[in-house]
């Protein structure tokens, strides 16, 4: 699939992903939210990440007493991820596949789910898959972080949306990459999450992308959800 073999050279490239095994700030931000305010204990606290990339996020929280799961469909970045996580001799494993397929998961399996710049590179009919399954596998009461591109104040992405249009709606693809991203308006976020998880705390914050040696101002959702 085009889509996989264009993430596959991503990580190999690094000209979209910084490469980075250092988790962002709006992640560390939701972590003292869960330990500070929700009073969740990260020992054994059992997660899974979505698009888990290089593993950043997993080993992060493994690190600290998780047991994470990764589902990811680059065959480069889950080499990459398991060999940080044997490095660092943490319960953290990485599977190739999509998350936009059936997870090969127990119901109520997780107390935690992540969706990390993830869930953007998804058609309609694999999100649909996506947000039924998160639900499933969370236990009641599970907490789900998602960090996302948004279209509200976004030039940089109504302009791609204009020049390199998608095949879906509000789709576009990025140049001499060949990867497609969906940018969502706050509406479409509440359309989407909303029948599945109560939104905490929802909030567009600005930051900056780095593609194919340039930086581009970008702006983010920023969602906090608890599983009805």
């Amino acid at each position: 699939m085009p889509q996989i073999k264009a993430w596959d050279e991503e990580y190999k490239s690094n000209r979209l992903v910084t490469g980075s095994d250092e988790p962002q700030n709006d992640f560390k931000r939701f972590y003292k939210y869960l330990r500070k305010t929700a009073k969740i204990q990260t020992e054994g606290l059992r997660v899974l990440d979505l698009g888990s990339g290089t593993g950043k996020n997993s080993l992060f929280l493994a690190e600290l007493g998780a047991i994470t799961h990764g589902l990811e469909i680059s065959e480069t970045a889950i080499s990459i991820a398991n060999i940080r996580a044997k490095e660092k001799a943490v319960a953290a494993t990485f599977l190739r596949q999509s998350f936009g397929e059936i997870f090969p998961f127990k119901d109520n399996s997780f107390d935690l789910a992540l969706d990390i710049m993830s869930s953007n590179s998804l058609n309609e009919a694999e999100r649909v898959v996506y947000l039924a399954e998160v639900s499933r596998v969370l236990i009641s009461g599970g907490y789900f972080f998602v960090r996302l591109l948004a279209l509200d104040g976004d030039k940089n992405a109504k302009l791609l949306l204009k020049k390199n249009p998608g095949s879906e709606h509000g789709t576009y693809e990025l140049p001499h990459i060949g990867i497609t991203e969906r940018v969502l308006s706050k509406e479409e976020f509440l359309d989407y999450y909303s029948p599945f998880f109560d939104i905490i705390k929802l909030e567009k914050k600005s930051g900056y992308a780095h593609v194919g040696g340039r930086i581009y101002k970008r702006q983010y959702w920023i969602g906090y959800l608890h599983k009805l």
